[in-house]
């Protein structure tokens, strides 16, 4: 633990008469802001800040901006965080604010083993309808341009190589389907599990603002509705607890506006690839020593689910001759000898002995980071042993310029075999892989 940390945080404090911090500790998850808990006197708070003044840039909002909406969607009514105080220059510890603590727990699969489908709902559903109700008069809050916002993804696509050939299709319909303009109301733009807090299965808090802008509300509904939000429940599309027909009476009842289907497919295709390109990202961030942490490299690697799931939300514009068209058969995996071991036979060994030896003398962070590292040890052994094709620079072209698409023969087979041999390597407990691989191997 940093003194630097504990001695900026004191002075932060300080401003609110609070006293220095106690029990300072680190909390996992946060793909790319850093959260600490720690005790002021009675009262248990949270730092959010960046782990770089790196990682801040190109976000719309600064930590200051993001201060304000928070503060002004608590006075609207909105279970958003109590906003305590904001970190100085003078504080040394970088771009951030401390917040009060929620009660409960973001525990995904603890909210969904525990909750009421249907006052989880109805928790969700109301939140979300309150939260496109702020007013941000006075507000610094950026306006999406969704045309333009695509015309990023594309440029980032490019600039990660440009080779990814689910990307690439998924790239090319939404260029092909932009909806009509919304009439813009704040968008949380990071509302799913995980981000949001419950207790005894009730909804107690909305964390995570920074990607809040004014847009078209269907984004919200979709990207806690994508496949990699519903974590153990994926056959329960709304948030994992329900229908999409559950989950759209539910906001409709709460906001009074009705959900547009057409609007609802193009933001979960959206946020599904800009979620891709975000995971590539952390590569990137790695690479260029902004964070050289075993997590970042990690997420990096969850580009696999995100094109499983392109894939499966784009295939029904195939051909039926060609979604019944049998897949290629897998790389052959390499055959461990009789001789000295193998990579992946050491970095299997190295996992075994941290699960063994090191876990037991692990806590908090330090246990998160230990499954992290042994995640990535998995990765490169499965890696290594299968040999899965990530990238495909001709097809991707092709697809992109609509020279060829999912109706050229053999083309749809091709992705399904690559979605699934990927991501068999990098995440293979991802829980919608075992129903894509009957799906699409039984044909």
């Amino acid at each position: 633990m940093s003194d630097s940390l504990i001695t900026g945080l004191e002075r932060a404090m300080a401003r609110i008469g609070l006293p220095a911090p106690t029990g300072l500790e680190r909390l996992s998850g946060g793909a790319s802001m850093e959260s600490w808990r720690f005790a002021a006197g009675t009262e248990t708070c949270v730092l959010r800040r960046a782990p770089s003044l790196e990682m801040m840039q190109g976000r719309a909002l600064t930590h200051g901006d993001e201060a304000a909406l928070i503060r002004a969607a608590r006075a609207s009514g909105v279970l958003a965080p109590e906003v305590l105080v904001e970190l100085e220059p003078q504080d040394g510890l970088g771009s951030g604010y401390v917040m009060r603590s929620i009660s409960g727990s973001p525990d995904p699969n603890l909210f969904l083993a525990e909750a009421n489908p249907a006052l989880g709902i109805a928790d969700i559903a109301r939140e979300l309808a309150a939260t496109h109700r702020i007013d941000c008069t006075g507000l610094a809050v950026p306006v999406m341009d969704t045309a333009a916002a695509l015309g990023d993804l594309r440029s980032r696509f490019e600039s990660y190589g440009g080779d990814r050939p689910i990307l690439a299709l998924a790239l090319r319909w939404l260029e092909a389907n932009i909806p009509p303009p919304a009439v813009p109301q704040l968008v949380h733009g990071d509302f799913r599990l995980g981000n949001l807090m419950f207790e005894h299965g009730r909804l107690t808090g909305v964390l995570d603002w920074e990607l809040a802008h004014l847009g078209d509300p269907h984004e919200d509904l979709a990207f806690g509705c994508m496949t990699v939000w519903r974590f153990s429940r994926p056959d329960r599309p709304g948030y994992g607890l329900g229908t999409l027909a559950d989950l759209f009476a539910a906001y409709e009842a709460a906001s009074g506006t009705p959900i547009e289907p057409d609007r609802f497919r193009f933001w979960t295709i959206y946020r599904t690839l800009w979620w891709a390109l975000g995971c590539l990202q952390m590569g990137t961030f790695w690479r260029a020593g902004h964070d050289r942490s075993v997590e970042r490299v990690v997420v990096a690697r969850r580009t696999a689910e995100q094109e499983l799931d392109l894939l499966l939300l784009l295939e029904d514009l195939a051909p039926d001759a060609e979604r019944k068209r049998a897949l290629p058969p897998p790389q052959a995996p390499l055959v461990a000898g009789s001789g000295e071991p193998s990579a992946a036979e050491i970095l299997t060994a190295v996992s075994e002995w941290l699960a063994s030896d090191i876990k037991p003398l692990m806590s908090g962070r330090g246990k998160f980071d230990l499954a992290v590292a042994r995640n990535a040890l998995g990765i490169v052994s499965r890696e290594l042993e299968q040999r899965p094709a990530a990238s495909d620079a001709a097809l991707s072209a092709a697809l992109l310029s609509g020279k060829v698409d999912l109706a050229t023969p053999g083309v749809l087979a091709k992705l399904r075999r690559m979605a699934l041999d990927k991501l068999t390597a990098d995440m293979p407990k991802y829980p919608a892989l075992a129903a894509a691989r009957a799906q699409w191997e039984g044909n």
